[in-house]
């Protein structure tokens, strides 16, 4: 990298994308708020839309962020070992890691019908009540939980163990828990059969453990399931840095996305949110300007839009929204004067109305930097970031338009390094010819 290296921030506003909303006179939050800053950004720049996978396709934060960082469906590691990773929780090679989380649930029959996930719990309880299932043996292998933060955490199954097994938990209330499964693919897999019979002998030693347990005694609505998802197991991945030649910096305020970057090999800081999310968005970016110097590409995340969107309040996340666009619209000027290139856009769609958790929307897009063209959309929000000249770009296509926009894409064809890789230069090893 010589002197001068033109620099990136990537600005991420989780879940961004939304639907029309009947309370909002057909717009979306984006569509309805007031926005200045992203809009005079979008009138500067080239628009266009963003999809991690494919359009339809909805993803969860910690899938959409590796994709879209360049990384196939192939390679991800999953939820639980990306959760462990960022939240420093400690796992053995080879251990498969879950997302654990204490439930509410109605007995009926044998089966156990979902009422409360990640019931609201005083520490100490929730302490307790995970400590009383944090380890279990059996033949077929062990189980440690090691709780996180709040009613969750992080299950460790070690023995013959496989990541390729179905959820436990049904994700609606008044559903069963579910059985843990092999994976259609994987069910020829001693490994995969073995782990699914050893998580519900772990399940259902849990509940058992918990319906006796002291403080489920007089209870009203009893504390009494864990239930699992996501599983994950730690991979070989190659770094950011190898895959891109790019040192990279994310700046988030959740263990998640340290988990992810962390797996990338990238650094990663995490700084508590604060209440407000214009004055959080204006912290991050400034830390990201005071950090530039050191890094090629900076990742800046908030997750105020998509937080909004759950509790399923369109005007809620209009309001954020605004907040944001105010907040960015305070450290616009160092932004412009740093000649960097800024790409704008979300992770996935989240409604905010509707019951799916998030959708597959499209999120907006746009790119601002000194020789960045200027197209005819001159706003920032789903519909109008389609007339933009960027058209709709997926998975992998970002990180090749960042190099593009920072010079250091290379000649397809050109073969300076035995992987082909995109970004110049590569790794050298010079010709030797002697003295």
């Amino acid at each position: 990298m010589h002197a001068g290296q033109r620099k990136c921030i990537l600005l991420l506003l989780d879940g961004l994308a939304d639907r029309a909303q009947a309370s909002l006179n057909g717009l979306t939050p984006l569509q309805a708020a007031h926005t200045p800053n992203l809009d005079q950004l979008a009138a500067d720049g080239a628009c266009g839309h963003f999809h991690a996978l494919r359009p339809g396709r909805a993803l969860p934060s910690e899938a959409a962020h590796f994709f879209m960082m360049g990384y196939s469906p192939q390679e991800f590691p999953g939820r639980g070992y990306l959760e462990a990773l960022g939240e420093g929780v400690p796992f053995e090679a080879g251990e498969v890691l879950l997302l654990a989380h204490l439930a509410r649930c109605q007995p009926e029959g044998d089966r156990l019908l979902l009422q409360k996930k990640k019931p609201p719990l005083p520490e100490e309880e929730a302490d307790a009540l995970i400590e009383a299932v944090a380890a279990f043996s059996s033949e077929r292998g062990k189980a440690r939980l090691i709780r996180s933060k709040g009613p969750s955490g992080i299950l460790a199954l070690s023995g013959s163990v496989s990541p390729r097994v179905t959820d436990s938990d049904p994700m609606l209330k008044g559903r069963p828990l579910l059985a843990p499964q092999p994976w259609q693919e994987a069910a020829g897999d001693p490994s995969a059969q073995n782990t699914s019979a050893l998580l519900s002998e772990y399940l259902t030693w849990a509940h058992r453990t918990l319906a006796a347990h002291a403080l489920n005694q007089e209870a009203t609505s009893p504390v009494n399931a864990m239930i699992t998802q996501r599983a994950g197991q730690a991979k070989d991945i190659p770094p950011l840095k190898e895959r891109w030649g790019l040192k990279v910096l994310s700046i988030s305020s959740a263990s998640i996305y340290r988990g992810v970057f962390l797996a990338l090999g990238a650094e990663a800081v995490v700084l508590h949110q604060a209440p407000d999310p214009g004055d959080d968005l204006k912290a991050k970016l400034g830390l990201a300007l005071e950090r530039l110097p050191d890094f090629d590409l900076i990742h800046v995340h908030t997750k105020t839009p998509d937080e909004a969107a759950h509790q399923k309040d369109p005007l809620l996340k209009k309001k954020v929204i605004q907040s944001l666009d105010a907040g960015l619209g305070q450290v616009l000027p160092q932004l412009r004067r740093a000649g960097l290139l800024l790409v704008i856009t979300g992770d996935h769609a989240t409604a905010s109305s509707g019951q799916m958790v998030h959708s597959g929307e499209p999120s907006p897009l746009l790119l601002h930097g000194p020789d960045v063209w200027r197209d005819r959309a001159n706003g920032f929000d789903e519909v109008t970031c389609a007339a933009g000249a960027l058209g709709l770009l997926l998975g992998s296509d970002l990180m090749h338009v960042i190099l593009n926009g920072l010079d250091r894409g290379k000649l397809w064809g050109l073969r300076d390094n035995p992987q082909d890789l995109p970004h110049y230069p590569a790794p050298e090893l010079p010709l030797l010819i002697g003295k």
